[in-house]
């Protein structure tokens, strides 16, 4: 089972360089394959307002984007709840800080951990932590 980061679902949803590779591993996944965070869920609204204030997306395809967010949230993805324990293993991990995890990376990481899911991401930082953590990590 897999665990999505922001990165993986902003390049799904959104037009970035990474968009087609994205999609084409998502479509090759099955039903009840893919899990989240609550995590993700703030981060993804937190990029797509980024998107709008930057000019990247206009608010018209904002609202595009979020009906077909919702559309794979509840179609597709497993939301995985965050507990104390989750901030708890992501303080352990971000602490090594040769690592240059920040929070949300560190939060990410620690969930896949604890649910023993491997983190497909975008993010070379995340992917190269992962293992050096003990998470098994998959880069798209």
């Amino acid at each position: 089972m897999f665990y999505l980061d922001t990165s993986v679902l902003v390049a799904a949803l959104t037009n970035e360089e990474a968009t087609e590779r994205v999609l084409g591993w998502l479509g090759s996944r099955a039903a009840g394959e893919l899990a989240i965070s609550g995590w993700v869920v703030a981060e993804l609204s937190s990029a797509l307002a980024l998107k709008v204030r930057t000019g990247a997306l206009t608010l018209e395809q904002r609202a595009e984007v979020l009906t077909a967010w919702r559309r794979l949230l509840d179609e597709s993805l497993i939301v995985v709840p965050v507990g104390a324990v989750y901030f708890e293993a992501a303080s352990r991990f971000i602490d090594q800080h040769e690592l240059g995890l920040r929070a949300g990376d560190g939060l990410h990481l620690a969930i896949a951990s604890e649910r023993g899911l491997t983190v497909a991401t975008l993010d070379a930082r995340v992917g190269a932590a992962g293992p050096k953590l003990g998470v098994a990590t998959v880069m798209l």
